[in-house]
């Protein structure tokens, strides 16, 4: 695993790793089910408290989820499962997930999601709705997704008007809720888009705070396909160049770049909405942790913060 390594006698490149360090604090990361049970014991891999997304792939049994909620719980961690709701049959199934979620994993917080389903199974079809069901009344902290480089379920002519009105309906919820919100975006490799994306939110009054998606260290042809898959914009564009680089081609990819470019734009505009990174460990999770804490990167929060 390849470190950042810098001179002793230089200030600017000490200076870039502090930065780092402090970008990825609070950091989260995203598992699934299948994924976790590969993981002997997670507090060999993670600083304490980190919050861990479950990702709910349509198809997996709620019983797979709740015991991987549970898991983490016992872990130390604070387990934050997806709720899509296009794959939620019904209000009495929400219900009786939240319940198993409270009961068994001592659940707070949640993603809700519209889910990548192109026909709902129930009454539900975006987060706003399963927002305005009241199921999530007393959850200690609710994300909705980001999407940095445009949604084309959402806005299949490329443009923002759909998204930017379901943000605003979003923002007015966040203004009179006592759950903390936050935005959870799709990874990008760019850090020049996601700086315009995240200055377009505060021109359009939405300040709800940015978890930003990063990509983990994976093989490039892995990343390459994940991307392709889940609809990244332009800054594919990255991927593709490294891709055409022979002398590249066979490394693995590290998100270094863009989280050092992001990072240093935080440092210099403390109000920028950017507040955490959220990794997509599509390379392992052992590998993700891994390049996080040699960056810096540690979860210091009380687990319900």
């Amino acid at each position: 695993m390849a470190l950042l390594k810098f001179r002793r006698d230089d200030p600017a490149a000490a200076g870039n790793a502090a930065e780092i360090a402090s970008f990825l604090k609070d950091y989260s990361i995203e598992v699934m089910p299948r994924t976790a049970a590969n993981v002997e014991d997670f507090r060999a891999l993670l600083p304490a408290g980190t919050r861990v997304y479950i990702a709910h792939i349509e198809g997996t049994p709620i019983e797979e989820m709740v015991a991987t909620a549970a898991r983490l719980r016992r872990e130390g961690f604070e387990p934050m499962p997806h709720l899509p709701a296009r794959i939620i049959a019904s209000r009495a199934m929400l219900a009786d997930w939240i319940n198993r979620y409270k009961a068994e994993a001592d659940v707070k917080q949640a993603l809700l999601l519209a889910g990548g389903v192109a026909k709902p199974a129930g009454e539900f079809e975006s987060s706003m709705q399963l927002i305005e069901s009241g199921a999530f009344d007393g959850f200690e902290r609710l994300h909705v997704a980001g999407h940095p480089e445009g949604n084309k379920d959402i806005d299949p002519d490329g443009s923002d008007r759909n998204v930017m009105e379901a943000l605003r309906w979003k923002q007015k919820f966040a203004d009179s809720t006592d759950a903390k919100m936050a935005l959870a975006t799709q990874f990008c490799f760019d850090a020049k888009p996601v700086i315009a994306w995240v200055d377009r939110l505060a021109a359009e009054g939405i300040r709800i705070p940015v978890h930003i998606g990063i990509a983990g260290p994976a093989k490039l042809q892995t990343l390459i396909k994940f991307a392709i898959a889940c609809g990244v914009g332009p800054s594919l564009k990255v991927l593709q160049k490294r891709a055409m680089d022979v002398t590249k081609l066979l490394l693995p990819y590290e998100p270094t770049d863009v989280v050092a470019a992001l990072a240093a734009h935080k440092a210099k505009n403390p109000d920028f909405g950017i507040e955490a990174v959220h990794f997509f460990p599509l390379g392992g999770i052992k590998t993700n942790a891994t390049w996080a804490i040699q960056h810096g990167g540690a979860a210091t929060a009380p687990a319900s913060a």
